[in-house]
């Protein structure tokens, strides 16, 4: 099993989605080191914090969908979460090494192998949470190679509070006429469903100089023809 292949990207970067979430389990190590040895310019995944104020990362409020067993993320402890073994992409638990991972262990993938950190923050955080999440990265000397994304505007806020310089892509399924002001009055950049994209809205926001992204294409015929729209970057479980 193998990724499929763009036969031109041009200049447009590749995220891996939840690491190579096509072929391992999302979110766990496993996925991102399949990122890692490929191509991809950058390896997204989700963080979480746990109910002991550690942080995880897991994309779901519970693990049922991908562990079987059904934890709340929010409401169980670092070590009970991390005791669960997940399953493979078939469903089977039969790896004893697919576990929810820590932030240090996907920043320090992304630090060996150079690829950057695409960090969406879940749900709504605080700003003590997002400081030390960042404190957590810039310790490990790579904070200078994560994008920040997220669905709430606040997370991002917050961040640039601390971080004004920090790339950070605002997260969303839908476009309106609202958007770009928005991005522009707080220096976002945009994270957006691809579903939501055509050539015109897409020229409008390159011309407003806002570094796009866009989730989460797996068909090869709409990602050259995001391509040809001039998005910047395409978030995938598949395509290479």
């Amino acid at each position: 099993m193998d990724t499929i292949k763009i036969p031109d990207k041009k200049n447009v970067k590749m995220i891996a989605h939840r690491g190579l979430s096509g072929i391992e389990r999302e979110n766990t190590n496993s996925a991102f080191v399949a990122a890692a040895n490929r191509s991809y310019y950058g390896i997204e995944t989700d963080i979480r914090r746990t109910g002991d104020g550690k942080f995880v990362l897991f994309h779901d409020k519970t693990t049922a969908r991908v562990g079987i067993d059904s934890l709340t993320v929010e409401q169980s402890t670092f070590d009970t979460l991390r005791s669960l073994v997940l399953t493979e992409i078939d469903g089977t638990r039969v790896r004893s090494d697919l576990r929810i991972p820590t932030l240090e262990e996907y920043i320090l993938i992304n630090k060996k192998y150079g690829k950057v950190a695409v960090l969406e923050l879940k749900g709504e955080m605080t700003e003590e949470e997002i400081c030390r999440i960042c404190d957590t990265i810039e310790s490990l000397g790579y904070l200078q190679n994560v994008i920040f994304i997220s669905f709430s505007f606040n997370n991002l806020v917050l961040l640039r509070q601390k971080y004004p310089e920090q790339p950070a892509q605002f997260l969303t399924s839908t476009y309106d006429d609202t958007l770009i002001g928005r991005l522009l009055e707080h220096k976002f950049d945009l994270d957006i469903n691809h579903e939501a994209l055509n050539a015109e809205n897409t020229a409008a926001i390159k011309a407003a100089g806002i570094t796009l992204n866009c989730w989460t294409v797996n068909d090869l015929a709409r990602a050259e023809e995001l391509i040809a729209f001039g998005v910047d970057m395409i978030t995938t479980n598949i395509l290479e």
